[in-house]
This record gives structure tokens, sequence and C-alpha cells, in this order.
């Protein structure tokens, strides 16, 4: 049987973000195909993963102690380990490597996660000065993956690494249904993501305000400040906002299964989850025209000039109509059979093995 060692130390129990889930569901399918052995450096971490799995404690990824992983994971005889990030130390390593780089936003974006120290905080935007750093980095692996076909063409216009680069797409929970009834009587439109600059929530509530009759509900956690911006923004034109500051998964399910579609005018993502939640539960995605959400939402997202609020209302106004959005909840539930954690797993345990797991 195949064994792979996964470094789940990057994933943060308490508020998953993006590489938690990635981590997480891949484990969970991974389990149930190899012999899974696991990277972890907590017992919060620990108690996140499925009966069965062996597990190894390391220090957090971020200590110093990173540069002695590879000695320590030689010592434990491991043949081949994944890594959801592209810090996994690889110094003096005998066994097989792949690491991931999900995108280059940070190269586009230097503010670096908030939840770091500030030392590291340093060090983060440093290394995203320039892209040598991540070329060592990278080139210390045996094998690269990325999130999306996206991403993989940037890294190889910016000669990012002399290694294999392989897709292995995120998705979403596998919920895919059909559906009975339209929303498109429904007032809402959701968003599920940050609140940062890039993210651009700003064009969505100018085009709320040529929507009076809608709301657009955002689920993320936000701060008080940014939340007073946006709703300050609201009022001057007239749009109907409501901010629930951070859902649980239930909440969250039962708020994008009612909406007439979720929405996002980013103008940056390095793939877009969200988009992929919404596409599997048949609600259309009304999305900005960059790159990513072409290659994730394809033929069945409606997209806008991220800058005009115009184009935004103007797409979502489509969605009101009941062939319309029939028609768009078919396209979006089949769009969504291209995101599989299950497929996804499948494609990760080829690469394993072509290295020797």
């Amino acid at each position: 049987m195949t064994k792979l060692c996964f470094d789940a130390r990057f994933i943060k129990p308490e508020h998953p973000d993006g590489i938690s889930r990635f981590s997480l569901n891949l484990i969970a399918e991974l389990a149930t195909m190899c012999e899974l052995t696991v990277l972890i450096s907590s017992p919060e971490v620990a108690a996140k993963m499925p009966a069965g799995v062996k597990m190894i404690q390391l220090p957090n990824p971020t200590s110093a102690l990173e540069v002695l992983t590879a000695l320590k994971l030689n010592r434990a005889g491991v043949k081949v380990v994944f890594s959801p990030m592209q810090t996994t130390g690889s110094l003096g390593k005998k066994f097989k490597l792949i690491l991931t780089l999900h995108d280059l936003i940070y190269y586009r974006h230097r503010t670096p996660p908030k939840e770091f120290t500030w030392a590291i905080r340093v060090l983060w935007r440093l290394y995203h000065l320039t892209f040598w750093p991540q070329r060592l980095v990278l080139n210390g692996a045996d094998h690269v993956v990325t999130v999306s076909e996206t991403t993989k063409r940037q890294m190889l216009q910016k000669r990012l690494t002399e290694r294999p680069i392989s897709v292995i797409y995120n998705s979403a929970s596998g919920a895919i249904e059909s559906r009975a009834s339209s929303n498109h009587e429904s007032q809402q439109l959701s968003y599920m993501g940050s609140f940062i600059g890039y993210k651009n929530v700003e064009t969505l509530i100018r085009g709320m305000g040529l929507l009076p009759d809608l709301t657009l509900v955002c689920l993320s956690r936000i701060s008080d400040q940014r939340r007073n911006e946006l709703q300050n923004l609201a009022d001057q034109v007239g749009a109907k906002v409501e901010f629930r500051n951070g859902v649980s998964d239930e909440e969250y399910n039962f708020e994008l299964e009612r909406s007439l579609a979720l929405v996002s005018a980013s103008r940056d993502e390095g793939f877009g989850i969200p988009v992929v939640e919404a596409l599997e539960r048949g609600i259309p995605a009304v999305i900005s025209d960059i790159e990513i959400f072409e290659e994730i939402g394809g033929a069945a997202a409606l997209r806008f000039s991220q800058d005009s609020a115009q184009e935004f209302a103007s797409q979502v106004r489509k969605l009101q109509d009941q062939q319309v959005w029939m028609k768009r909840s078919a396209l979006a539930i089949e769009q969504a059979r291209n995101f599989s954690w299950k497929k996804s797993a499948e494609q990760l345990l080829v690469i394993a093995r072509q290295l020797g797991a």
C-alpha cells in the first residue's frame, strides 16, 4: 500500500482558512486510500485527524527549529512528504518532498497575515520583494503542486521552479444536488470573503445602490473599523447591506442556499472556494472578470468588469428571470463536477507513487 506523509501543521482548527480546508479535506480522503502519516504541532490539530492515522509531533513550522525538520523525518524513515505549503524544511532531506504554492497574491499584495509575530511579518515582506527566495525553496522539492491552471501559468511565466508542476484543485463539500425550485425571487445576495482592499467589496456595495430591492449579506468576519467604512458607503449610495461577522458552517449553508447568487468583485484571487461552494449547490455566481474566476466559474458564472457597479447590477438583474436562473443553476451544478476532493486526493497519490511512496 502507498505510504504518504502529510504535513498537517498549517491547519488552523479554530478558524479554518483556505489552507486548512485544503489540508483537512485531502487528509480525510487520503486516509481511506493509503497508509497515511501526518505531521502535527498541537493537540488541537491532532483532534481533527481521522481515526487510525499515524502522527508525528514536530515544532510549529514558523519556529526556528524548522531547519531541523528534514533530519527528524529522515530518522522517522518517511519516503514521501506532501506539504500544503512551501515552507516545510528540506535541508538535508533523504525523502521525496512535494511542496505547494497556492498562488502569487502576496507578490502583488504584500500585506502579511495578521496572526504572525512582527518578526515573521517582516521576513514575510522581505521574502515577497523578489522571486529568488521562492525559486530557492521550490527547487528544494522533488515536485511542486498548485491549485489552479491560472497559478501554474503564472509560475511558469516567472520561472519559479525547475521541478515538475501539477495542478490539484481545491474543492468544496461535494454536496452536489439538483434543485426542484428556483431562487429567482430571493432578495438576498451572499458574499463570503475577507474585506481587504483587493477584494473590492466597495464595488459590490455601489452596485447594491442600483438594486434597492435586494440585500447584500456579508457572511465573514469583519473588524469594527472596516464595517463602519463599508456601512457609511452603503448609506451614501442607498444600498442594503447586512454584516454577520462570521457564521458557522450550518449558517453558511443556510444563507447560501436561499440566495439569488453568490457575488464577488475581487481584483485578485488564488482560487475562490466560495464560488465552488455556491456552484455545487446550484446557486449561480456573479463574479468579476479575473482569470482565475473564468477558470473555476466556466460558462456557469455571470461575470462583470471588476470596477463597474452598473455591470454588476445588470448581471444580477438577469437572474431575477426564472428561466435564466434555472439555466444558470443547472450550469452551476455541471461546472462544480470538475472539483472533487476525492479526485484531488487521487491525483496527489499518483504523484506520490511516481516519487516512490
